[in-house]
């Protein structure tokens, strides 16, 4: 009866040492992939941040141009009362 005991342990002690064995060889393939993508999240990072730097050059970009347009209306708006005035012609 012992023996057989023993051999149910032996066997569990067996399974569970190539449970370990594949948790261990699982565990370091994770961290190799997490690795390899942490260097891949770098990467995205650094790329992200570019674009963010050149979005704000473009909002500023879009900022002047806003400015300059508003300032080119307010020109074409009194352009019509310039020319009026410059060729002497009286509004009632």
């Amino acid at each position: 009866m012992k023996k057989s005991s023993d051999g149910r342990l032996e066997e569990a002690m067996t399974q569970l040492s190539q449970s370990m064995a594949l948790l261990i060889q699982n565990q370091a393939a994770f961290v190799s992939q997490l690795g390899a993508n942490q260097e891949k999240f770098v990467r995205m990072d650094d790329r992200f941040a570019r674009i963010e730097a050149e979005l704000a050059e473009i909002r500023a970009i879009l900022l002047r141009h806003e400015q300059i347009l508003m300032r080119h209306e307010q020109i074409l708006q009194a352009l019509p009362e310039a020319i009026r005035q410059k060729i002497g012609f009286q509004t009632s």
